[in-house]
């Protein structure tokens, strides 16, 4: 029995086939560099997250941390971005002179929502490109074996006799290519089925959080509101 050789097969294989599989392993090789980038992600967006939710319920200074994250060299991201940016439009209707209740509330809820879609947008990315791959693969490599299968019988269209010893040769060197459109989708089709759980969680945990956020507000404006312009205002929304 002749002992297969993935090497020998590439190798033996036409010119378009061969092309084809280098296609392949290109688009196997940007997967993985999607894969490794998207999960270290989605970590550092949970990490944030879990961060965040601690201090945020812990403490009861929402001024105080707003300053903080404002006065961090990073970027605020996530979860951290949301509540920074629905704070900053609290803050800024605030010192607008008789600004109602109601047109500050839809202004946070406002900037909530604008802060939210631009996060899952942001979590959204490189998902596409996984499903892509996971999906043209497979036909990709397909295309290589029904052309290497082509070129097979054609070169031995001339002959009087044909077995299956002569045409096996030329029929495994193309299937090669469909093991490789596989070899590339299987993964891309995995870890975007994984991801894309994963970035509906988080989503899901950010619109809760908006919500939540959004009615401490709510309570907060309508404790101030009943109270005398001699009342001092609670400490949370202390201006420094």
């Amino acid at each position: 029995m002749t002992e297969l050789s993935i090497y020998q097969l590439v190798q033996n294989a036409s010119l378009l086939v061969q092309m084809v599989m280098l296609l392949l392993l290109l688009i196997s090789l940007y997967s993985w560099t999607l894969i490794f980038r998207k999960s270290r992600s989605l970590q550092k967006s949970h990490r944030i997250a879990n961060d965040f939710e601690e201090r945020f319920w812990k403490g009861k200074d929402l001024r105080g941390l707003y300053n903080r994250i404002s006065s961090q060299e990073k970027e605020p991201k996530g979860i951290e971005n949301i509540f920074v940016l629905g704070y900053l439009e609290f803050l800024r209707l605030r010192k607008q002179p008789q600004v109602a209740s109601a047109t500050i509330i839809e202004g946070v809820q406002r900037a909530l929502r604008i802060a939210l879609h631009r996060e899952t947008d942001k979590l959204d990315m490189h998902l596409t490109p996984l499903a892509t791959v996971g999906s043209v693969s497979p036909y990709i490599g397909l295309f290589g074996t029904v052309w290497g299968i082509m070129n097979s019988f054609h070169a031995l269209g001339g002959l009087q006799q044909v077995t299956l010893a002569m045409v096996a040769p030329g029929i495994s060197e193309a299937l090669i290519a469909t093991a490789m459109g596989l070899f590339a989708a299987i993964p891309a089709v995995l870890a975007y089925n994984h991801y894309t759980d994963d970035v509906e969680r988080l989503i899901t945990r950010y619109d809760t959080f908006s919500d939540e956020f959004l009615g401490i507000l709510q309570r907060q404006i309508l404790a101030m509101t009943t109270t005398t312009s001699s009342t001092t205002e609670p400490e949370e929304f202390l201006e420094n």
